[in-house]
């Protein structure tokens, strides 16, 4: 996964965060729970670890929560932030 490249800086805070891509000129913006999964992605978490964990925290269904994760994951793809496909676990 390209996250941290050279061309990727991010902004994080309890609000959210904002990625700035310079080599395709674009900022993306991220809610609390997108930073979160954002800042789990760059510490190399795998998918599955990533969902269990919002799962604990929100209560909400893991299969849920994980669907959108994945989800998430791919927009991040679509987005030219993230190249590489994610572990599962």
């Amino acid at each position: 996964m390209s996250i941290g490249s050279n061309h990727i800086h991010t902004v994080t805070d309890q609000d959210g965060a904002a990625i700035l891509d310079i080599e395709h000129g674009t900022v993306t913006t991220l809610n609390s729970t997108g930073a979160f999964v954002w800042q789990r992605l760059e510490r190399g978490e795998g998918l599955q670890i990533i969902a269990a964990s919002l799962s604990r925290d929100t209560g909400e269904d893991v299969l849920t929560v994980e669907r959108d994760v994945r989800e998430f994951v791919e927009s991040l793809k679509q987005n030219n932030l993230l190249s590489r496909p994610m572990r599962r676990a």
